[in-house]
């Protein structure tokens, strides 16, 4: 597997230091990764803003595995969700980024079950792929957003829009946000997987606790924050394992947003997962 790492990773540092993306490129590169992903470029002019950026890691060596956005397919105005779709696939496309990760839903309507979800949003989230397809570009979504957190759920949704070009960012910390086992998520996720987030958390269960500093409550009432990738609860080395097992060869893209310090952390969760990645092959 390509180790990687998310432009989201670097949030913390970004804030603090004022660098550019060309500047978390060259640190990415340094570290040692072998890829990068890009969330919704903050730029006045994104597609200026991603040549540049494929530029920069054409020089370094450093691959664009993916193009990272949200999406709301449940919203009354799909025209206007449509539009912005491809307008991120045309960022997508200056960025060279061979696959765009969109979001489905974050909330439902009253009176609607994620069932009904997956009825309205599989035919749109099919034309999107379609459209995504003419332009060379692989369309995929995550266990995210807590309506589509669960294995099941998401399963249920890639199957319901039956497209080839359109598979799983399997987020192997996320599936605590609805106090799911991520090992038997994996399982279910495996055979789908087109991309792979790497995340860890620590867990605390509710009890009668008051939420600690830093921690956001999941689906079932739970607490999580985010650690450095190896030091928390989620078995990333034996996810891994089971991706290998399925075949997957792609990208491992770390995503950190824990409190640690930003760049020691990276360094620490590349070293993991470079470790694991090597035991395995």
């Amino acid at each position: 597997m390509k180790i990687g790492v998310s432009s989201y990773s670097f949030n913390k540092y970004r804030r603090e230091s004022g660098c550019s993306y060309a500047d978390i490129c060259r640190i990415a590169k340094e570290i040692g990764f072998d890829a990068i992903e890009f969330i919704g470029l903050d730029a006045k002019d994104p597609i200026a803003e991603a040549k540049n950026i494929r530029a920069v890691c054409a020089e370094l060596g450093l691959e664009i595995s993916a193009y990272t956005i949200g999406a709301d397919l449940m919203k009354d105005d799909f025209d206007a969700t449509r539009a912005q779709l491809h307008r991120d696939l045309a960022i997508a496309k200056a960025l060279g980024a061979p696959l765009m990760r969109h979001d489905v839903c974050y909330s439902l309507p009253e009176g609607k079950s994620w069932q009904d979800a997956v009825a309205v949003m599989a035919p749109r989230i099919r034309e999107i792929t379609e459209y995504a397809e003419s332009m060379g570009i692989r369309t995929c979504s995550e266990n995210h957003g807590y309506i589509f957190q669960d294995s099941e759920r998401v399963k249920a949704l890639i199957d319901a829009v039956d497209h080839p070009n359109y598979r799983w960012l399997v987020d192997l910390g996320n599936f605590l946000c609805a106090d799911e086992d991520p090992l038997s998520a994996v399982k279910v996720a495996a055979p789908y997987a087109i991309h792979v987030h790497a995340k860890d958390f620590l867990y605390k269960l509710r009890g009668d606790c008051v939420p600690p500093t830093g921690f956001f409550g999941t689906r079932g009432g739970n607490y999580l924050r985010g650690t450095i990738v190896g030091h928390g609860v989620v078995p990333v080395d034996a996810c891994m394992a089971i991706l290998k097992a399925q075949g997957y060869s792609g990208t491992l893209s770390l995503e950190f947003e824990g409190m640690e310090d930003n760049l020691p952390a990276l360094k620490a969760g590349y070293a993991y997962l470079r470790a694991v990645a090597e035991s395995l092959a």
